[in-house]
């Protein structure tokens, strides 16, 4: 088995994958990938080697793979120490990166002698000379790298980004990479709409789960429709009396307004029944320690197998979690949460989202708001702001002071809450 079969997985790949290309992540632009389309170290599959399976430019390798680099002349034959291969990839979503991961398997003999990876916030659609133009971050420093080894890296830096570029020097493959965080989305593309609270796309986390013998709890959040039973959620057959579950970390505070259980391709293994609990952790609590903090969203429901169950709820509790209790235990296909953000939700999302942006997206969305540009700057310079109360006290702290009529405090009040939500 090789090295990138066996090591053992980093917490950090609990988060999801911000380059899967089922969020609409892509390579953009590359210097070069004659042997091997930098497309490949995107698919989600792991890679798969086939000894003596040529083409026209020989082995068929399943990743990413350069030509062999050559020097300036013969006096000159090989590459200088900066010489070096590239591959910028656009994230499906944008967010914070918590860690990389850059796989050689199968690539023993010509793997890249060391590789980096920077990242950058481009707004919009950027063309390939904006990418390049752009200012990048190294997020993992050049690294020697072996072959045939999924190298994991963890990343620590509270931007968000919405690109990163691999680097790798002077030349050769790479077969996956991997890019785990946070996902940050734009809360004013969320502002008076419905969505699913609990989906991968706008932050939701499957961050704990009583069993994921056969598959993976993080299939229940994922973008699309399961295409066979191997992309949902299945654990082992219990022989005890309790029952399987899976908690979700919604992408924010929000009222579930309706909730979609469904066991497409589970015949002879869906559950018999399940419930749907929330929990509100906006006070502080603790979903893991406070078992009494848990309320009822969906009470324990009768299933069939094979079937897309759609129910519409009451409107009651914000939840910030939910858990998903199946009886006695199967497997899902996908778990659907309609819902919406609360105002304390939008608030705390807006938040996080707020303080991660580089400087000048920071400033640049305040002014849109409706601040001034040295009001904008000074706000921004006094991140991170962690609630209301922070907010409440750097806005106050603006200068010019207000005058009698208070008009400038009505504006600023205005624009913080048209962007902020407090």
């Amino acid at each position: 088995m090789s090295d990138s079969q066996s090591k053992v997985a980093a917490p950090f790949t609990e988060l999801v994958n911000l380059a899967s290309r089922l969020l609409g992540a892509g390579v953009v632009a590359t210097n070069e990938d004659t042997f091997a389309d930098a497309e490949n170290l995107l698919v989600a599959k792991p890679a798969e080697f086939r000894p003596h399976t040529f083409g026209h430019k020989g082995q068929i390798m399943d990743g990413w793979e350069s030509k062999r680099r050559r020097g300036i002349s013969a006096q000159q034959p090989h590459p200088t120490d900066e010489d070096h291969d590239w591959a910028v990839v656009r994230l499906g979503v944008a967010g914070r990166i918590h860690g990389v991961i850059v796989d050689t398997a199968h690539f023993t003999g010509n793997y890249p002698e060391s590789g980096s990876v920077q990242a950058a916030s481009i707004p919009g659609i950027p063309s390939v000379e904006e990418l390049a133009a752009a200012e990048w971050v190294d997020v993992v420093p050049r690294t020697a790298l072996r072959g045939d080894t999924a190298h994991q890296f963890e990343v620590d830096d509270p931007t968000r980004y919405t690109h990163v570029r691999l680097n790798i020097w002077p030349d050769g493959g790479v077969a996956r990479l991997r890019v785990h965080g946070e996902v940050l989305p734009d809360p004013r593309d969320l502002d008076g709409l419905t969505f699913d609270l609990a989906a991968q796309e706008f932050g939701g986390v499957a961050e704990a789960a009583s069993d994921r013998y056969f598959s993976s709890p993080h299939n229940l959040n994922a973008p699309g429709r399961a295409s066979v039973m191997g992309e949902g959620w299945e654990t082992r057959r219990r022989r005890d009396k309790a029952n399987d579950w899976v908690q979700i970390a919604l992408a924010g505070g929000g009222e579930v307004l309706a909730v979609e259980v469904d066991t497409t391709h589970f015949v002879a293994n869906a559950p018999g029944w399940a419930d749907l609990v929330g929990y509100d952790a906006s006070a502080g609590g603790d979903p893991a320690t406070d078992a009494d903090g848990w309320f009822e969203i969906l009470p324990r429901t009768r299933l069939q197998p094979d079937t897309r169950h759609r129910l519409r709820l009451t409107a009651g509790r914000t939840a910030t979690h939910v858990r998903i209790n199946v009886y006695p235990d199967g497997g899902l296909a996908r778990l659907r949460l309609t819902g919406k953000l609360t105002e304390a939700g939008r608030a705390a999302l807006a938040l996080r989202w707020f303080d991660a942006l580089p400087a000048a997206e920071a400033a640049a969305a305040l002014t849109e708001a409706g601040l001034l540009p040295a009001e904008a700057e000074a706000l921004t310079a006094a991140r991170p702001l962690a609630g209301p109360a922070e907010v409440t006290a750097a806005v106050a702290a603006l200068q010019p002071t207000d005058g009698p009529d208070g008009t400038e405090t009505s504006r600023r009040a205005a624009a913080i809450w048209r962007l902020l939500g407090v």
